[in-house]
């Protein structure tokens, strides 16, 4: 299963999302989008996820303390406990022997972020 995770701030456009995802190798062969359950009401990450036609996981923000990820921000660890939400998303809704298969990507305007993962589903 190919999840790619995301990460954002509430202000994001679909665009950032949009290219963000580009830049982490596209939607090619996704199951899923997976994001932190606090943010899965966004208005741009649903538009995404129906230009895609593709179901948004979310994950309990709890469960992302200690996963490691390959990338690191001090503000998303100090607040999540891991080092990029959108690997650990990822990584967390890919389920078991998840592995990363593209880092944490970054729009231009620093908005959004995208990781993808694919692992042995639930």
């Amino acid at each position: 299963m190919r999840i790619a995770g995301l990460g954002f701030k509430r202000d994001v456009t679909v665009a950032s999302l949009r290219e963000a995802l580009q830049a982490a190798g596209g939607p090619k062969g996704l199951a899923a989008f997976a994001v932190p359950s606090e943010k899965i009401e966004t208005p741009a990450l649903q538009m995404l996820a129906r230009e895609f036609d593709l179901p948004v996981r979310a994950v309990p923000a709890e469960s992302f303390a200690g996963v490691v990820t390959l990338t690191q921000s001090e503000f998303v660890k100090a607040r999540f406990g891991a080092g990029s939400v959108a690997e650990a998303a990822a990584l967390l809704a890919a389920g078991r022997r998840a592995r990363l298969v593209s880092l944490r990507a970054v729009s231009k305007d620093r908005t959004a972020t995208a990781a993808i993962a694919e692992g042995e589903g639930e």
